[in-house]
C-alpha cells in the first residue's frame, strides 16, 4: 500500500475511533449515572454533566481540525 493512502486511512480510522470513544464515554456517564435526564428540575450534577459534555465536544472538534489540517487531496 502506498504511504499516502496508508496515512489517509489511518487518519480516517483514528478520527472515527476518537468520535466513538467520545460518544461511548458521554453516553455511559449520561445514561448509566442518570445525568442526561432531568427528574423534575435539573440538579447540579446535570449542569456539570452538560458543561463537561460541551467542553469535551469542543476539544474533540479542535482535535479533529488539528488532525485534518494541511491534508491535501491525492491526485493521480
Amino acid at each position: 500500500m502506498e504511504p499516502e493512502v496508508r496515512e489517509f486511512l489511518l487518519k480516517i480510522v483514528q478520527s472515527i475511533s476518537m468520535g466513538m470513544v467520545w460518544l461511548l464515554v458521554n453516553m455511559s456517564i449520561g445514561i448509566y449515572y442518570g445525568f442526561a435526564f432531568f427528574e423534575g428540575t435539573p440538579t447540579l450534577g446535570n449542569y456539570i454533566y452538560y458543561v463537561a459534555f460541551l467542553a469535551s465536544l469542543v476539544l474533540l472538534i479542535l482535535y479533529l481540525r488539528k488532525k485534518w489540517k494541511g491534508w491535501q487531496e491525492i491526485n493521480y
